[in-house]
């Protein structure tokens, strides 16, 4: 386990960013596909999940990303949600040489099922909270959505016996640390952006809904996680703040998982929440060491991204 928090060069950040801009405005058009989740849908009926794939140049075979997306604060927004993952993430994704699967969970976009994943707690005002959070419900009913995606890629002719890393961003990232506890089939690692739940940066903004209840799940989870993963959270986290992930990474840490936390330098536009939708000069050197950190992926990853 160890911590790192890099300040990259200004003309670093600019070669990187326009690279990847180019990329990123040239994307191939998604797949939709479905998945289905038996039990989510009306009476213990079968829900069927929608999510985009995107696939990368070439024959294959191909790793897989499945990307686990946040929560909007209003439930206007969540049924909104069309493009679950951020063209920069898709661009890094597809220029490393992966398949992404980026499903719509249920609460969310059109997928219906109601909204299972509130954990039953709001803001008030700053630091007060309408009652105690339940992130663990939170962690696992969106969790058995990922669970669900997981089997449903090992079903699929490009994604049999293929290697699969996760990706979470805010609640997205809860879910990805909660199932990567599983050590699930196929799943050789994770990455949690930002993970967390119970902010509200209107209300009460760097001071979410009780950071201690999250710390006592975060610890139990890194008593079982095995995978090797990487946290990353903007200093300027407009969610959490820049002390609660610290805390959260240590209590989870403290089970002895092969984790690494980075403190990213905070975002000029002010939304450190949502790093990983901003250019990739601010985080693609981690994810690169990280990914060439898997045995399974060592050597077969470039470390720069393709030319557009």
């Amino acid at each position: 386990m160890w911590r790192e928090c890099r300040r990259y060069s200004r003309a670093m950040l600019l070669a990187l960013g326009l690279v990847l801009s180019v990329r990123a405005a040239s994307l191939p058009a998604p797949q939709e596909v479905s998945i289905p989740l038996p039990g989510a849908g009306l009476f213990g009926s079968t829900l069927d999940m929608p999510a985009l794939l995107y696939r990368p140049a070439g024959d294959g075979p191909f790793p897989v990303l499945l990307f686990s997306h946040g929560r909007a604060g209003s439930t206007q927004e969540r049924h909104q949600l069309k493009y679950p993952m951020g063209r920069s993430q898709i661009a890094y994704w597809l220029d490393k040489g992966f398949i992404i699967v980026a499903p719509i969970r249920p609460g969310y976009g059109s997928t219906g099922g109601g909204d299972p994943e509130y954990h039953s707690a709001r803001m008030l005002a700053p630091g007060q909270c309408s009652g105690h959070p339940d992130f663990r419900h939170t962690a696992e009913a969106g969790g058995a959505a990922v669970q669900a995606a997981i089997r449903w890629i090992a079903q699929q002719p490009w994604g049999a016996g293929q290697p699969i890393v996760l990706e979470g961003q805010s609640v997205g990232g809860l879910l990805t640390v909660a199932v990567g506890a599983t050590t699930p089939p196929g799943v050789i690692g994770y990455i949690n952006f930002a993970g967390g739940a119970g902010g509200n940066p209107e209300k009460s903004p760097g001071q979410s809904c009780d950071p201690f209840a999250l710390t006592t799940l975060y610890a139990d989870f890194g008593r079982h996680t095995v995978l090797p993963n990487l946290w990353l959270y903007a200093e300027n986290d407009q969610y959490w703040g820049a002390d609660a992930p610290v805390a959260w990474h240590q209590a989870f840490a403290a089970g002895g998982s092969p984790t690494r936390f980075v403190h990213a330098p905070a975002v000029p536009d002010g939304d450190g929440h949502g790093l990983s939708r901003h250019p990739a000069a601010l985080w693609a050197a981690q994810l690169d060491a990280f990914l060439q950190s898997i045995p399974a992926l060592a050597g077969h990853i470039p470390s720069q991204p393709a030319s557009p």
